[in-house]
């Protein structure tokens, strides 16, 4: 492997590793040589998918459960997580999105998705990063998405959501880049997740998004992992608070 993309001896935080996108961020980390610690509400002490990933690889994986709706909760994780050495990636992958028309969308969808999309997010970065900042070098990556750019269908705490960290990603990078910390986000296009479930099973949605996207099909979450490991490694030292589209082309139709 190129030294421009070995993450050997480094310690990446994985928030929403159970499935999807962040367990396939995380499989791409340890590929790359990272050990990983990974974060879901659900997650399975022992024996998860994403553990397997990571061991089969041949690092070390530690799992943590935290629920990122719950402000108290994402303190504790982040204190944490302090006490576990230097972490040298941060992933802020967990989401959430609550699907209702503007008219129907109640405030404790809002809420919610707010909360878990992007307040949660700050904190997390905030309490891990500061460390990075003292230490004089880190990785910051946000899972943002088409909607930072547009505006979407029933979906309106979610498009505020991570318009949102399409922002906070600049603002961190604006503040932090100077003190070696490289904050920077991915925004997938339509991947098959259970995200999209409701999505691909509307025949109507499903074709117009098919027939929107220059590659032809769906994204699948493996598709993440080059922009992820890019992102976490030396190969983007002077990348600073950008926002990756991995679309398909979708943003460039």
């Amino acid at each position: 492997m190129s030294a421009l993309f070995d993450l050997t001896g480094r310690t990446a935080v994985v928030t929403g590793a159970r499935r999807g996108i962040g367990l396939a961020m995380a499989a791409a980390l340890a590929d790359a040589g990272a050990d990983i610690i990974g974060v879901s509400a659900h997650l399975e002490p022992s024996g998860s998918a994403v553990e397997q990933r990571v061991l089969a690889a041949g690092r070390r994986f530690t799992a943590l459960r935290a629920d990122l709706a719950d402000r108290t909760a994402v303190h504790r994780l982040a204190a944490n997580l302090n006490t576990r050495g230097p972490i040298d990636i941060l992933v802020n992958n967990g989401g959430t999105i609550a699907r209702q028309p503007a008219a129907d969308h109640s405030d404790e969808m809002w809420d919610q998705v707010m909360e878990v999309n992007l307040s949660s997010q700050f904190v997390l970065s905030r309490e891990i990063g500061r460390g990075m900042v003292s230490r004089g070098h880190g990785k910051i990556i946000f899972t943002a998405s088409l909607l930072s750019f547009q505006g979407g269908i029933n979906v309106p705490g979610y498009t505020a959501s991570k318009s949102g960290v399409a922002g906070l990603t600049k603002a961190l990078a604006n503040e932090w880049a100077a003190h070696g910390v490289n904050v920077n986000a991915i925004a997938p296009g339509y991947i098959d997740t259970d995200n999209t479930q409701a999505l691909r099973a509307d025949p109507r949605r499903n074709q117009a998004i098919l027939d929107r996207v220059p590659a032809g099909r769906w994204g699948r979450p493996d598709d993440i992992a080059g922009a992820t490991v890019f992102l976490a490694s030396p190969a983007s030292d002077y990348v600073n608070g950008a926002v990756l589209p991995v679309d398909g082309g979708w943003l460039g139709r």
